[in-house]
């Protein structure tokens, strides 16, 4: 049996069609526009085109593909489960080929392109307005997104092509992410304002087991840190919640419904604010480095490049002057 035909198999059947397909760019703009509007009349008018020419094009790319994409239900049009793979696939699709036609015909004596980029929870509010000014500045024909996620998140976001760089904490080891180690910061204990912690103060391990904690839900890097430390040393601590949200796990600490363990820069404005306070654990382990993270698995293109050369810069500067709290610069 050749290897085409073996490799089908492994393709549900479902799927096949899909993957088998020449598609039309101009139906998969409609068949996307129909997605995020739900209506081929507001698709229609996103697309600047008239009705029936989206509908056409529907038509012919669910003849093309094999399979019905949308069932008319009672708020619209919605997806069908071979709609929901192709529109995965779809977006990511249109999205290099943006990029492409950018990088290819850019503004004369520019740079020009879409990158996007993943931020932390912890720092994108540091990060976001100067990387933003930044890119305007010196590339105005960068287009950039910014998606914000915890490191498993973003670094699978990478391996998909979904983002092109971003900073990830301490990153598994993986042949499709390239990183480079840029700071590393300190681990701080928070608490409500009124328990008077002083980041001239650092606090012993043990002071994890003395409240309920709210921590990050697994496999949050953070909350393996905290349990494995504290695992190793015999303290037992007791996790009131935990969440996914880092504005959730602060209001929660807020609230005084436990403490919680945070890098410096996360907190710095409900410190300023009175809300919170925080003091660095006496541990070595409580520190963490950021690196910046880019895939092995497809071209680095010259706007991906100038934006990561930007953010770094950014990440420096937010070091040297003092707005990134306890850390420590690594890189070159």
């Amino acid at each position: 049996m050749s290897s085409s035909v073996e490799s089908q198999k492994l393709i549900p059947p479902s799927q096949r069609n899909i993957v088998e397909a020449t598609l039309d760019i101009r139906q998969i703009r409609a068949f996307l526009a129909i997605a995020d509007t739900g209506s081929v009349t507001r698709a229609a008018e996103v697309l600047h085109v008239v009705q029936p020419a989206v509908s056409r094009q529907l038509k012919l790319l669910e003849e093309d593909v094999g399979a019905p994409l949308f069932e008319r239900g009672r708020h619209g049009m919605v997806l069908t489960p071979d709609g929901r793979i192709l529109m995965e696939h779809a977006r990511r699709a249109l999205r290099e080929l943006d990029s492409a036609r950018m990088e290819i015909r850019p503004t004369p004596g520019s740079i020009a392109g879409v990158v996007n980029v993943g931020l932390l929870p912890s720092s994108c509010e540091l990060l976001a307005a100067p990387l933003v000014a930044a890119l305007r500045a010196q590339y105005p024909g960068i287009q950039v997104s910014l998606s914000v996620g915890y490191t498993d998140h973003l670094s699978r976001w990478l391996e998909s092509g979904e983002i092109d760089v971003a900073l990830l904490y301490d990153p598994k080891p993986s042949p499709g992410l390239s990183v480079d180690p840029l700071l590393e910061e300190a681990l701080s204990m928070c608490g409500p304002a009124a328990m008077g912690l002083r980041s001239d103060r650092p606090v012993k391990l043990e002071a994890l087991g003395k409240a309920p904690l709210v921590l990050p839900s697994q496999p949050h890097i953070l909350r393996g840190l905290v349990e494995h430390a504290c695992a190793v040393a015999g303290i037992h601590i007791t996790v009131a919640a935990e969440t996914n949200a880092l504005s959730v796990q602060k209001d929660l600490v807020v609230q005084g419904l436990g403490l919680s363990v945070l890098p410096s820069v996360a907190i710095s404005s409900e410190i300023e604010r009175g809300l919170l306070c925080a003091a660095p654990i006496d541990q070595q382990e409580f520190s963490r480095r950021i690196v910046m993270a880019l895939p092995t698995t497809r071209r680095t293109s010259t706007a991906v490049r100038s934006v990561a050369t930007v953010l770094q810069a950014c990440m420096k500067e937010a070091v040297d002057s003092g707005v990134w709290v306890d850390s420590r610069w690594l890189a070159a």
